[in-house]
């Protein structure tokens, strides 16, 4: 992980957004269809809000609330904090920590919306090293018996 900027993870993904008043359910298909676990809500190419699974969760279902009837600007959390994309991942995964969430919208220099990191993008690269390691570790029991 270390050594990994932001800006390589977000390289080539597609930016899922979504308006202030797409409802629940449509920004909850959105983000199934696309497996995402949250979406930028954006007005006139500025991030103000971010809608999560934990919103549909806690929000909606524990609320009791209408999803086809809600707007995301009822649910979604606003103003969200941002990171610059010239980061290390390390920084963010930080960020992440002391602010209790999951997801950073990654903006450029001028606050417009490049895309988002998630806890899950530091569990990528360690995932598949530590796969590796257990084949290699197979690799050797099998040789040895």
């Amino acid at each position: 992980m270390q050594g990994r900027m932001i800006s390589d993870i977000i390289a080539g993904r597609p930016l899922f957004t979504a308006s202030k008043d797409m409802t629940v359910r449509a920004a909850s298909c959105l983000m199934a269809e696309n497996r995402i676990g949250a979406l930028l809500v954006v007005d006139k190419d500025r991030i103000v809000g971010i809608f999560t699974e934990r919103d549909v969760l806690n929000k909606i279902v524990a609320g009791r609330l209408d999803p086809d009837k809600t707007a995301l600007s009822e649910v979604m959390v606003g103003n969200p904090q941002t990171i610059r994309a010239d980061k290390p991942l390390g920084y963010a995964l930080q960020f992440m920590f002391d602010g209790g969430f999951r997801h950073v919208p990654v903006v450029d220099e001028k606050g417009a919306p490049l895309g988002m990191v998630s806890a899950r993008d530091a569990l990528g690269q360690d995932m598949v090293q530590l796969e590796r390691d257990l084949q290699f570790r197979e690799h050797l029991e099998e040789n040895i018996a």
